[in-house]
């Protein structure tokens, strides 16, 4: 989900939005900061310090994606001293993005050349003669 400026709010929002919670779930992987901080955390613990590092990124776009990932429940930490160590929650979450990563390499990654969609109108948003005919498809 789009982060606000409260820190960030994924799965949750989306779902309170009238999002299934599928679609808000991937939705909130749509983003590839987001990827690239969950590809680091698969790999181990980090700081926020550490991800900025590693990835170049301002302390400020961390934090509010890993606000967002925890809100999610994907990743939480646990503070030492002052330090913050972020970690995956659910080790699924790699298991998902593998099989992700097996349908691209399967359709030769054409997802990736889908135009983006357009949301789709929710039946009591449109009226009954913009619905298409039944059995028609609508473009």
């Amino acid at each position: 989900m789009a982060i606000n400026q409260g820190g960030g709010s994924c799965v949750g929002a989306g779902i309170a939005a009238g999002l299934p919670p599928a679609a808000a779930l991937f939705h909130s992987l749509a983003d590839e900061t987001r990827l690239r901080i969950v590809a680091r955390l698969a790999r181990g613990e980090a700081r926020v310090v550490d991800l900025t590092g590693e990835l170049g990124l301002a302390q400020s776009t961390v934090s509010k994606h890993l606000a967002c990932l925890r809100d999610c429940g994907l990743i939480d930490y646990r503070a030492e001293g002052r330090q913050s160590f972020y970690a995956l929650t659910r080790p699924e979450l790699m298991d998902l993005l593998g099989a992700a990563e097996q349908l691209l390499a399967a359709t030769g990654h054409t997802v990736a050349l889908c135009p983006s969609p357009r949301p789709l109108p929710r039946p009591d948003d449109v009226e009954p003669a913009a619905l298409p005919a039944e059995g028609g498809v609508s473009v």
